[in-house]
């Protein structure tokens, strides 16, 4: 399908030779020689945005003066309100997120139809690609049988989806599926899918190249930054609306530069640096900001690292974590096996639109951080939140002070009164520590005890470097007569097919299988929650002594209640500490400067004897990394195995619903639905259903991970007799509304502020009586009244899971009021037509003393304007009322319109409808 391209009023249109042809692209430089303004001292990552102006102008969506508001951002410092109407090239989707999306794409189909339109007017306007890669679980672990094991569980689980999956690959235009097995979504995108510099043909037939540009369902789009593709995610609500034409309606973003300088020393990894990094961009607030990376530094990061860095734009709360166009790119799509003509094109293209990082690049931003490299440390984070950096030589004593505050203990290592000596002996406070006899076994575990060690995610399997470091640990610790201990539960899941050949080719492999790091699945596995069960007995043990167990992982998140249930602090790490806490096996132990085990004879293993030269590593990435490995593995990318061969559909139009799906269901946003929009009404007498903190994720909000059958949505499962085994996980179940929105806000480490004491998703009903939200919800909804949820700082914050809001919507509250916003989510309440409001001034739940029993009422939103402040009369349980002022963050005037729509899908369908 052509691409549609503006009328360019400036005639910026140009044409480029590269590679041996020519093509047109739109030139920043002609814009400017058009008098359009000074666009030359732009960050790349702004001249991305830029071109994409250029290209769709209209003089509608996009007009001359946006244009010029590029200038103008550089004049001012970086600084801008200019809304713009952004097209991204293309949508990227995993399957946990990608699922409900086709799902809402079936439904539109039928919703279309019966507003007299036809379904072939719903299809992605923009290729989209969706990779299954968040379905597998660690089921089974440490035997060669492992990866075939959790293949043939992950295909009985998931027949339903993967059947409804490949329906929608043949009735969709411009949809792919790369099926189970291949790699993570991120991983495939970096080294296959991403071309940097992207090339189509326009509604006149003629061929244009211009950035490779997309949004992603998963918050670790960002990962494709390191490769100078700008990209970030989206819920799943906002990639639909763009697949369909839609614009990313946006404000010209701010872009803080962070310079690197110097080099890594020996010692440090990617892993290392990037845990500094989000721990400093934290700390400095780039929450719906660009970050672009730039410095001398960049001269020795490997693409890998980058990429590293990129992926956890999320972490550091940024829209993106961008790298511009140089040498290491040119040289990374070479290795990746790129077409040579299209790596020409970058170059060409890079250097005549200003976008090539040379020696002399230097952007106007509108702020600046600075590291040198050479300052990092080894480190680890956690046990909570990513950007809780933590020195690996003091994770130890900053465990202790974790078990501490949760057994009500003094700070420990703040407790500690020192001599000249040393501490003084009665100064020590008690352990706090517990500990269980775990049963049928010859050990015991305390907290701190590591239980699971998993290899896993996209942040590091995509970079051979740790990868390569992790089997170099593995290799001399075999040497050395070491193994996992007992209770960890070890796991190595890469983010490719290609991982697995350089390992192999390396003969690292054999050396992570003989300490229990054998290959389990090709996928998210751990970071997603699909660590899949540990031993019984181990569950047991920590349930029975209340223990901290700790999980250390490769990944990105670590949010409570995430990574396995019974586990309440969780580490991100490096690949090769990964492997170093496995032999260890417990938190407690400074691994930086004790013994980490010891061998057959008794004899200490410490750090220095395990951890590789950078020479060792480079030297190994050299010799098996190569071309020839990346043209294999994805030669046949979009085939899959025989298992996803034999997966049988139907060629319909519209899907045929099975009625018994537990899986897939039609979901009800359509249904009824009138050809009109309707208008943005007041909320009046809305109860309260929940008051959350700061920090409240998407992780606590949408439903993920494993659940039990004494929960809403297994009890469901249970009547439609579903076995507890095959509940799979909420993840696997996004198309079915009915179990999810049974989960949401069902997280069991969330704390509903209006119940003391309580974990989990509880609130109070209408009776006034404790009982779960979903139950309290459909009581209220039986009522007629509205609901609303308060919250702390950052609320929504973590992956871009539109589940956190489709549910919020099927729950019945019409607003969510809070003291900020992560960008994701706020964007997905207001496409699902839940409106986000902020506190103002010094109001907060606190102040304002709020429990839960009073009513709300919001009015001013019969005429509201994008971010208006509007009054909110909050009545308590003893009569009394306060009056207080909250922004509406309904940000944009088309948000205005989805809200009067009942959410972004409506305002498609029924556009759609009308040009039928």
């Amino acid at each position: 399908m052509p691409i549609t391209v503006g009328h360019d009023s400036a005639k910026t249109r140009k044409m480029l030779t590269a590679g041996g042809a020519s093509i047109a692209y739109y030139s920043i430089p002609a814009a400017q020689d058009a008098g359009l303004g000074d666009f030359s001292r732009l960050p790349a990552a702004l001249k991305v945005v830029l071109e994409n102006m250029l290209r769709f102008e209209d003089d509608k969506t996009v007009t001359l003066d946006d244009i010029r508001a590029f200038a103008a951002w550089a004049a001012n410092g970086g600084k801008t309100n200019r809304e713009i109407a952004y097209r991204p090239a293309r949508v990227l989707m995993q399957d946990f997120t990608g699922v409900p999306a086709v799902v809402d794409l079936a439904a539109m189909r039928d919703g279309i139809v019966a507003l007299g339109g036809d379904a072939q007017q719903i299809n992605p306007l923009n290729p989209v690609d969706l990779v299954i890669d968040h379905s597998v679980m660690i089921d089974e672990f440490g035997n060669p049988r492992a990866f075939q094991m959790n293949v043939d569980r992950e295909y009985e689980r998931n027949i339903e989806r993967y059947t409804f999956l490949k329906w929608g690959q043949s009735a969709f235009n411009n949809f792919r599926v790369v099926p189970p097995g291949t790699g993570i979504c991120h991983q495939v995108n970096l080294e296959y899918l991403a071309q940097t510099v992207w090339t189509d043909t326009d509604q006149h037939g003629e061929e244009v190249a211009y950035p490779d540009t997309l949004v992603g369902t998963d918050s670790h789009t960002t990962m494709v930054n390191g490769l100078a593709v700008l990209g970030w995610g989206v819920g799943g609500i906002e990639a639909e609306a763009a697949m369909l034409g839609q614009p990313v309606s946006m404000l010209i973003p701010e872009v803080v530069g962070f310079k690197l300088t110097g080099r890594m020393v020996e010692g440090t990894t990617a892993t290392d640096l990037v845990l500094k990094v989000v721990e400093m961009l934290r700390k400095h607030g780039v929450v719906g900001k660009f970050v672009e990376f730039y410095g001398d530094g960049l001269d020795h990061l490997p693409l890998a690292d980058r990429a590293t860095i990129g992926n956890m734009a999320p972490e550091y709360g940024a829209t993106c974590g961008f790298f511009p166009i140089d040498g290491e790119t040119l040289k990374y799509l070479e290795l990746t096996g790129r077409d040579k003509d299209r790596i020409a094109l970058v170059e060409a293209y890079a250097k005549e639109n200003g976008m090539w990082r040379g020696p002399d690049y230097d952007p106007v931003y509108t702020a600046t951080l600075e590291l040198d490299m050479g300052t990092v440390v080894p480190a680890i984070s956690g046990p909570k939140r990513p950007q809780d950096h933590t020195p690996l030589d003091l994770a130890a004593a900053r465990f202790m002070d974790v078990v501490s505050e949760y057994r009500g203990e003094d700070d420990s290592s703040a407790a500690r009164e020192m001599t000249a000596e040393g501490p003084a002996v009665d100064a020590l406070p008690a352990d706090p520590r517990k500990s269980g006899k775990v049963e049928g076994a010859d050990y015991e575990i305390r907290d701190g005890s590591v239980v699971i060690a998993s290899i896993t995610s996209c942040t590091n399997t995509s970079n051979p470097y740790v990868m390569i470091g992790a089997g170099l640990v593995a290799r001399k610790a075999r040497a050395l007569g070491l193994t996992r201990k007992p209770w960890v539960k070890t796991s190595l899941a890469p983010g490719s097919q290609v991982v697995s050949a350089y390992l192999e080719a390396a003969e690292l492999q054999e050396d992570l299988d003989a300490i229990g790091f054998n290959l389990v699945g090709y996928g998210c596995t751990t970071c997603i929650g699909n660590s899949g069960p540990i031993a019984p007995e181990l569950s047991k043990t920590i349930a029975d002594n209340d223990l901290m167990v700790t999980s250390v992982l490769s990944g990105n998140r670590n949010f409570e209640g995430r990574i396995h249930a019974d586990v309440r602090a969780n580490y991100l790490a490096s690949p090769p500490l990964v492997v170093i806490y496995a032999l260890a096996g417990d938190m407690n132990i400074n691994v930086a400067t004790d013994p980490i085990a010891q061998t057959p004879d008794g004899t200490d293993v410490y750090l220095h004897d395990l951890w590789p030269t950078q020479k060792e590593v480079a030297d190994l990435v050299e010799q098996t990394v190569t071309r020839a490995a990346f043209t294999e593995k994805y030669a046949d990318v979009f085939k899959g195995d025989d298992k996803w061969q034999e997966v049988e559909t139907t060629d319909s139009e519209t899907y045929d619903w099975p009625p018994s799906s537990t899986y897939v269901q039609n979901p009800p946003y359509f249904q009824g639905m009138g050809k009109d929009p309707g208008t943005i009404s007041n909320i009046d007498g809305a109860r309260v259903l929940a008051i959350l903190g700061d920090m409240v994720t998407t992780d606590h909000i949408s439903p993920a991970g494993a659940f039990k059958d004494s929960t809403p949505a297994g009890k469901y499962l249970i009547d439609r007799q579903v076995p507890v085994r095959e509940f799979n996980s909420y993840g696997s179940r996004r198309g079915n509304h009915e179990v999810m929105m049974r989960g949401t806000f069902a997280n069991i480490r969330i704390r509903n502020e209006m119940l003391e004491g309580v974990e989990g998703g509880y609130t109070l009903g209408p009776d006034g009586n404790q009982t779960s939200i979903f139950e309290a919800a459909m009581a209220f909804q039986a009522e007629g009244t509205p609901l609303v949820i308060f919250g702390g700082e950052q609320y929504g914050a973590g992956s871009s899971r539109d589940w956190a809001a489709k549910g919020t919507n099927l729950l019945g509250v019409k607003a969510v009021i809070a003291e900020s916003f992560e960008r994701i989510h706020r964007s997905n309440l207001v496409g699902m037509g839940v409106i986000p409001f902020e506190f103002m001034g010094e109001d907060t739940r606190k102040t304002l003393g709020l429990k839960g029993d009073e009513t709300v009422s919001i009015s001013g939103l019969d005429d509201v304007t994008p971010q208006a402040e509007v009054p909110a009369t909050i009545t308590y349980a003893d009569g009394t009322s306060k009056t207080i002022t909250l922004k509406c963050r309904i940000d944009t005037a088309i948000e205005v319109e989805y809200i009067e729509h009942g959410g972004v899908l409506h305002y498609v369908l029924r556009n759609l409808a009308k040009a039928a």
